[in-house]
């Protein structure tokens, strides 16, 4: 799957390149007017400085977005929320009473997981009400550090048709000065080539801001179930203090630890 991923992107980032780059020659035969030969590339260049440096803007938009899309499918997975076999290893040594140990096994292997475990075990002077309370905060608090991160693809995704709708403004006004300027000498072919030429910024714009919004989504989801996953593997690791909190005694705490970032 992850191979396929990796395929996708690869064949995406082509295709966009190669549309944006390829020219197509456009002829017109039979007709007494100039023949022009007009390339996607000659419609980028030929929007000035003001469009060369709107479709800039939109190329970099789209490269960070790129960037943070395999960045986190490398970094969302489960095997990193929540590592293979810590959460049993964790779960032994409470069941054995070894608080200190499983502390210190939380503070080696940073992750969702050990930090709320770790957060919950600082808590074992004040019963399992203050235990639960401390490891729903910390979990808390990791759900919102996954969303925060995934949230640069939404911004992206709403910031990138506004800057193509910039442009287009931007052009229709550079056309309509022309018109002004030559008192309406201007012809209408002259007005509709300024136009089709600021549209491109608005395509541009909608280019980087589609699969923006559908690598948010896909993402956000994605955070949605692993931190119900994590929840559920935090509430069976930390059912055997649960149980012994129902005596009279509470547990012995472990030593106060720093909190991990």
């Amino acid at each position: 799957m992850r191979r396929f991923n990796w395929l996708t992107t690869i064949a995406a980032t082509g295709l966009v390149f190669g549309l944006m780059f390829q020219v197509k020659a456009i002829a017109q035969d039979g007709v007494p007017s100039k023949v022009q030969s007009t390339g996607f590339t000659d419609i980028i260049f030929s929007g000035g400085i003001t469009g060369l440096a709107i479709l800039i803007l939109l190329l970099c938009l789209s490269l960070t977005a790129l960037y943070l899309v395999i960045d986190h499918l490398l970094t969302l997975r489960a095997k990193d929320i929540m590592p293979t076999g810590l959460g049993v290893q964790l779960r032994e040594l409470l069941i054995a009473g070894k608080y200190r140990e499983a502390d210190t096994l939380c503070r080696e292997n940073p992750c969702v997981l050990t930090f709320v475990i770790s957060h919950g075990l600082g808590e074992m002077e004040g019963g399992w009400e203050a235990i639960e309370k401390a490891m729903e905060d910390a979990m808390a608090e990791q759900s919102a550090r996954l969303f925060r991160k995934i949230e640069y693809l939404s911004v992206i995704g709403n910031i990138a048709p506004m800057v193509g709708l910039l442009g287009t403004v931007t052009g229709m006004i550079f056309a309509f000065q022309q018109v002004a300027t030559t008192q309406g000498a201007a012809g209408a072919g002259d007005l509709a080539e300024g136009i089709y030429q600021a549209l491109v910024t608005t395509v541009g714009g909608l280019i980087v801001a589609i699969p923006s919004l559908g690598a948010f989504a896909i993402f956000r989801n994605r955070v949605d179930h692993l931190v119900a996953e994590a929840s559920y593997v935090v509430q069976h690791t930390i059912a055997p203090i649960k149980r012994r909190a129902r005596g009279t005694t509470a547990p012995t705490p472990p030593t106060p630890s720093p909190k991990q970032d």
